[in-house]
């Protein structure tokens, strides 16, 4: 399928162009804010040739096609007038509306601080084969690659103003007021400036990330306010005239040094950590970058990356240790091929792990290590090790882009050896990560008439069971009983997190579903963990994104350790209010450790009552 074709084919899927609130891409994926989301088919769309996945992540719709994802994205436009909003229909929870603002905000910008980096790089090899660096071909290529970076507020200034939702070319406006070179003079000269009696603090704004954020949002109230106030015969000039009047002093006074003490504050702290204990953060980041990335919580980081960049030309935050961690997915999906039977995933193994080792994971995280804890805890402990390598030798990334070994360059800077590090940290994680999944992480399932079937099917599936292992799990809650499939969470439809079943609860008590111990009842109270007198380990998570909540409307009746006996209560919550909050209440019932059992057979759709069977375990 070409990129026409593919693009035609997700317009229709999202329910048309009018119906896209917000469109970008990254290095690999198509992000798009819906209007109506009860349109979009998702799965249909993961099924489409040159898709390799999708799903909802932080408030966003994400469809995975790789490097050729800018040109889909531009068909997609051109297929029909995108009526851009900061505005949808479904309520996201702060959090995620938060990862929402930073992905939209800092998305549209990578390109051009990617070209910016990659030019330097570029620079330095040249350098390194005999350019003079006072040739005026070095020169003009450097400044060009300055102004990537010198220019980031006005460029920041153009995706706040069309994310938060007010005029772009005013909020461009303000980015170079921050620029002029009026204002750079005085900055430069360093004699007191007043503007009505008040103190304007002289910061250079050049490269600058916070105050231009801080400023358009400012901006956004205040056009609010003066298109209200502005008679209509005069609103065209009107309005946009006290905005810029209202706005600029404010920032210039206020904001604008608030947001340079901000990014001052985040490049020292990162200062310390880089100089202090520089194998800290990469050693974390190449642990819980799957994490991470599962979740969406990676676009927290990015204000970080951007002050990391314009501030020092380089960033140790994130880069290095999600480059060994990619690294370590391709290696425990390699594993994977070679040690299974199935042909069919032997070949969605390998096709995962080529793509990871270059940088684009999803296939290996969602088709193999997620599946597999004990694979993914392989994957976790290489990238771990290997990003700890990384922040002992000081390794940095000098700009954007999908780490991986096709963009190696990315590391390519003024220190010749930091890209030889960057290798060394990659063949560590990869070592560990292959040896860990062979002997550790990965063992098949034999299926092949090593377990007695009895003679008897199972009451709700008609299924046969093995005599031996059979352990039914009973319904931890009264309501009615459901396919993870229709969970709205990818994490649970998927089975990511372990196979089992959903319950949408009629009343707010969680019993026991077996006899146990409790493993651990989480700080917010939503999840419950268990362990059965077998060992099946489950997990019982009371709603969707309830953890926002912290704990409110919930009342636990046991703690960590505690034994109990099916039926016994566990936990309390007011489903009333925690819906009137506009949360759901369904409650996923999972097997954690699905991968230690044969199969998970769940019962038919339908009434349930707590104590009544609700799946089978192999």
């Amino acid at each position: 399928m070409n990129h026409y074709e593919l693009a035609k084919e997700i317009l229709v899927l999202v329910g048309g162009s009018e119906n896209i609130a917000q469109l970008n891409n990254c290095a690999t994926r198509l992000r798009m804010n819906l209007k109506d989301e009860s349109k979009i088919d998702l799965n249909k769309i993961k099924e489409l040739k040159g898709v390799l996945g999708a799903a909802k992540k932080s408030g966003q719709y994400q469809i995975i096609i790789g490097t050729d994802v800018s040109n889909v994205c531009d068909e997609i436009r051109k297929m029909g007038q995108i009526t851009e909003s900061s505005e949808s229909n479904q309520k996201n929870g702060k959090l995620d509306a938060l990862m929402d603002i930073f992905a939209s905000i800092f998305t549209p910008v990578i390109p051009a601080i990617t070209a910016a980096g990659m030019i330097k790089a570029i620079l330095v090899i040249c350098v390194l084969f005999g350019m003079n660096k006072e040739s005026q071909v070095y020169t003009i290529f450097n400044f060009i690659a300055d102004a990537g970076f010198y220019f980031l507020p006005v460029m920041l200034a153009f995706s706040s103003a069309k994310k938060l939702g007010c005029n772009p070319y005013l909020a461009v406006m303000m980015g170079g007021i921050l620029l002029h070179p009026s204002f750079t003079k005085m900055v430069s000269a360093g004699d007191p400036v007043f503007f009505l009696g008040l103190p304007v603090k002289l910061v250079n704004y050049g490269s600058s990330v916070i105050p231009i954020i801080l400023a358009v949002w400012l901006m956004v109230y205040v056009e609010r306010f003066a298109d209200k106030i502005s008679p209509k015969p005069v609103k065209f000039f009107m309005k946009p005239t006290l905005t810029i009047l209202i706005v600029a002093p404010i920032v210039l006074i206020v904001l604008g040094p608030l947001g340079s003490y901000v990014g001052t504050v985040i490049a020292t702290v990162t200062d310390f950590l880089n100089s202090r204990v520089s194998w800290l953060v990469p050693m974390l980041m190449g642990a819980f970058m799957p994490l991470l990335v599962l979740t969406g919580m990676h676009w927290s980081f990015l204000p970080i990356l951007m002050t990391s960049y314009s501030t020092y030309g380089y960033e140790a935050v994130m880069g290095p240790g999600s480059l060994v961690s990619n690294i370590c997915q391709g290696a425990a999906a390699f594993c994977v091929a070679l040690k299974t039977k199935d042909r069919q995933f032997k070949q969605q193994a390998s096709s995962a792990g080529i793509t990871a080792l270059m940088g684009i994971t999803e296939p290996a995280m969602y088709g193999v290590t997620i599946k597999y804890r004990k694979v993914l805890l392989s994957v976790m402990l290489g990238g771990g090790a290997g990003g700890f390598y990384a922040g002992l030798m000081g390794v940095v990334r000098y700009t954007s882009g999908t780490p991986g070994l096709l963009s190696l360059p990315i590391f390519i800077g003024d220190n010749p050896m930091n890209v030889i590090h960057a290798l060394i940290s990659c063949l560590i994680g990869f070592c560990i990560t292959f040896v860990l999944t062979w002997f550790y992480g990965f063992n098949e399932p034999e299926t092949g008439g090593a377990v007695e079937l009895d003679k008897s099917k199972d009451t709700d599936t008609g299924k046969q069971v093995p005599k031996s292992k059979k352990i039914i799990i009973y319904s931890p809650v009264n309501g009615r009983k459901v396919k993870l499939s229709k969970v709205n969470d990818e994490t649970f439809a998927k089975e990511i997190a372990g196979k089992g079943m959903a319950v949408e609860p009629a009343d707010g008590r969680i019993t026991a579903p077996f006899d146990g111990e409790v493993v651990t009842v989480f700080r917010t109270k939503h999840v419950i963990g268990l362990r059965s007198s077998e060992g099946v380990e489950l997990m019982i998570h009371i709603g969707i994104d309830t953890v926002e909540l912290d704990g409110k409307y919930f009342t636990a009746h046991v703690e960590d350790g505690d034994m109990v006996k099916a039926g016994d209560l566990l936990m309390e919550f007011d489903k009333q209010a925690i819906e009137a909050a506009g949360y759901e209440t369904v409650v996923p019932v999972i097997v954690t450790n699905t991968g230690s059992y044969l199969d998970i057979i769940t019962s038919e759709e339908g009434a349930v009552e707590s104590g009544q069977p609700l799946f089978t375990v192999l």
